[in-house]
């Protein structure tokens, strides 16, 4: 039986715990008396807790995030009650900010803040030899990560045949966005490099194809950027999917020329745009140079194979709905696969506070502590902005409707105009943002774009159709029986990909697999 256990509830089984496998490599002495057991935030905390304690730890440590902290408190606290004399020792972001009122603060006896690596062995030889720490809160002083120990060993062939294997360069962030808790991550900092490409070999040699950097800002140490990049050339094999973090307006032709040498369905960049609004970017300290950002992007999508997800911001300090509006316009225009619409949180530990009084910023107190108003964007218009985004994500990001979406302005409207309306249309006949079936979603757009937007039933039918394809289905929607009739299609069906991540990216790159133009239809 371990004497350790280091235990999170990650969002979903596919997701692995890169911060608690750092842990692992890192505990030296204490590795082989030492466990890693994880569950996900859909597990009920009873259960959670009876399989950590048949293990019958002395210590537990408990990883604590935004999108797990509520049911981790139910967990800390039936662990205490069942175990009074179990050690429970927090970290993470959401534990390393504002720990004053934290109910799950209190239920624990130690809380690392910052970058435990180092740190966290300490506490816990600490308190197996019998001479715990005296304080409570203890801040983790920034690690040297050349003393750090990779964790890529921790990975098991079962996390790398079935989960998202997460890895990093570096950590930190040069810039001081006020939303962002990267913010507080200064200076940015570089692992070695020739034992970090050893490890990321390793990996390769074992069969891992999809590596998913979690490095904030990866293109900004240039040499760093290259060699990595380099480095996957040299090793490009069937099935290799890279995912970065970049600065949308910081790309040298050093790094361009790299780029387009990898094929389709290799790379994917994640693209913080979050405003078009320049004063509002200043307000919240975000620099950013929107004529090389337009130009990157134009680049990227126009000459490259890269997977384009872009990122904006609904909510931020001085955002009104008509530039929101504006700015998500402008990004479609510019054509990423993907526009993630998020919604402002009020991290902890974050610098946006400060804005609270001037924009009337007004946050829920419950994770994941979203805006719901301020002076701008009254409550009832971020409801509907909030239902925009979750829509969005799933007819426009999803990669099911590729083909179809863009009906919605294909007079030369506002997409976000036209997304809108059918945001609040589907909400009012739904009265729902989840569970819906990708078929009744597809006939609810169906009956949106014939008869609100008055498009032909024959075209909107297509489109459907093609995009139904495009995720590697073959039996036909029966609504669209109706308007295609008997179709034969001219490809074959593609084998669905295993990786929803993957998978989702292949409808967007997919090109259309249009019906036999000799279709009868109905009238």
């Amino acid at each position: 039986m371990p004497d350790l256990v280091l235990a999170t509830l990650n969002a979903r089984y596919i997701h692995s715990a890169f911060g608690l496998r750092c842990l692992l490599a890192n505990l030296g002495d204490l590795r082989p008396r030492a466990t890693l057991a994880e569950f996900t935030i859909n597990q009920r905390p009873l259960e959670i807790a009876e399989r950590i304690l048949a293990l019958q730890p002395r210590i537990v440590g408990l990883g604590i995030y935004i999108w797990n902290t509520t049911p981790s408190t139910e967990l800390a606290a039936l662990l205490k009650r069942l175990r009074p004399d179990l050690t429970i020792i927090l970290g993470g972001p959401e534990v390393s900010h504002e720990t004053e009122g934290q109910e799950i603060v209190r239920l624990a006896d130690y809380v690392i803040t910052g970058e435990a690596d180092l740190t966290f062995p300490e506490v816990c030889r600490q308190i197996l030899a019998g001479r715990p720490p005296s304080r409570k809160i203890i801040p983790a002083p920034l690690p040297d990560l050349a003393r750090i120990a990779l964790p890529y060993n921790e990975y098991t062939d079962d996390d790398i045949a079935h989960r998202l294997v997460y890895v990093e360069a570096s950590r930190g962030c040069p810039f001081e966005c006020e939303f962002c808790l990267s913010s507080l991550d200064l200076p940015v900092r570089q692992f070695p490099l020739a034992p970090l490409l050893d490890a990321l070999d390793r990996l390769l040699t074992r069969g891992l194809r999809h590596f998913k950097f979690v490095d904030r800002t990866f293109n900004l140490n240039l040499a760093v950027s290259r060699r990595i990049l380099e480095f996957f050339l040299e090793r490009l094999r069937p099935g290799l999917f890279l995912h970065f973090e970049i600065i949308p307006d910081r790309l040298p032709e050093g790094l361009r020329e790299l780029i387009l040498r990898f094929p389709p369905g290799t790379l994917q960049f994640e693209v913080g745009v979050q405003t078009f609004n320049p004063d509002v970017a200043s307000a919240i300290s975000r620099r950013q140079d929107y004529t090389r950002l337009e130009e990157n992007f134009r680049f990227l999508r126009g000459q490259t194979a890269v997977h384009l997800h872009a990122d904006l911001i609904v909510g931020l300090p001085g955002e009104t709905v008509e530039s929101f509006a504006a700015g998500f316009d402008r990004l479609v225009a510019l054509g990423p696969h993907e526009i993630q619409v998020g919604i402002l949180k009020r991290l902890r530990g974050t610098p946006i506070i400060r804005h609270d009084a001037a924009w009337a910023m007004v946050y829920s107190p419950l994770p994941p502590y979203e805006i719901l108003g301020n002076r701008l964007i009254d409550f009832a218009s971020m409801q509907r902005l909030r239902r925009f985004a979750r829509y969005w994500d799933l007819i426009g990001n999803s990669g099911n409707f590729v083909e179809t979406t863009p009906l919605l302005w294909a007079g030369g409207e506002s997409p976000f105009a036209a997304f809108l309306r059918l945001s609040n249309w589907l909400f009012d006949r739904e009265g729902r943002h989840h569970g819906i079936a990708l078929t009744w979603l597809m006939e609810l757009v169906f009956t949106y774009l014939t008869t609100e937007c008055s498009r032909p039933a024959g075209t909107v039918a297509e489109a459907l159709w093609r995009d139904f394809l495009r995720g590697g289905r073959a039996e036909m929607p029966p609504f669209l029986r109706l308007h295609l009739g008997r179709t034969v299609l001219a490809n074959p069906i593609r084998r669905r990909e295993k990786n929803p991540t993957v998978c989702r990216q292949s409808r967007h790159r997919a090109p259309p697999m249009h019906p036999n133009t000799k279709s009868e239809r109905t009238p």
